[in-house]
């Protein structure tokens, strides 16, 4: 495995720290927001939040949807749904036992 260099280290955690900003700025603006943007917010590092937002945002209902659109090979885009939470939203119990109990544990360590 290849070793960062100082310079390396130290702008990945400039990028880190910048994408935490703007989510804890996003969140406070109290528009709803993505699940990665709320675990951002939450001090979790962007690769992580982006692995386990899909897993939050699973059995917890969205406060609303909107649609972006993403690139694909070429020049083609795509339209897709995004599903946005606000505060409220986010911190809920999801509905199914089994997720909830995920999120309870991801939860707690999150609080610690």
């Amino acid at each position: 495995m290849k070793q960062q260099t100082k310079r390396q280290a130290l702008r990945q955690r400039t990028r880190e720290q910048r994408a935490t900003r703007r989510a804890r700025k996003a969140v406070a603006t109290g528009t709803p927001q993505t699940a990665r943007t709320h675990l951002l917010a939450t001090g979790i590092d962007p690769t992580t939040a982006k692995r386990y937002a899909p897993a939050f945002s699973r059995g917890v209902a969205a406060t609303t949807t909107s649609e972006t659109s993403i690139k694909l090979k070429g020049r083609t885009r795509k339209a897709v749904t995004v599903k946005l939470y606000d505060q409220t939203a986010f911190a809920a119990r999801p509905a199914n036992p089994i997720a909830a109990a995920r999120f309870e544990q991801a939860a707690h360590t999150l609080a610690a």
